[in-house]
């Protein structure tokens, strides 16, 4: 559970940062606005995904908000946020615990 929530809390907060660059992976592949609207209603989740957070239970609105994703528009921005790093000139982000 804890993994599935660090795994879960880390894509959401790539969506979070990414929401910005949105908007020109929208205009570049012809994907709808409704991407980029899906994606800003996922700020009520902000408070589920913030790294040392006590609050376990996301709300009824980040829930609906989540669920109202397109697999699709979820899926490209993740890919998004995965490239950064070598735009930046920086190494690979990492998800895996260390221990």
């Amino acid at each position: 559970m804890a993994d599935l929530k660090s795994v879960l809390s880390q894509v959401l907060l790539s969506i979070l940062i990414t929401i910005l660059l949105q908007r020109q992976v929208i205009e570049s592949q012809g994907q709808p606005q409704t991407c980029l609207a899906s994606l800003g209603n996922l700020n009520v989740c902000s408070p589920f995904v913030l790294p040392g957070t006590s609050n376990t239970t996301p709300t009824t609105e980040c829930c609906a908000a989540l669920q109202s994703l397109d697999h699709e528009c979820i899926c490209n921005t993740v890919r998004v946020a995965a490239r950064l790093p070598s735009h930046c000139n920086l190494p690979p982000i990492s998800c895996t615990r260390h221990h």
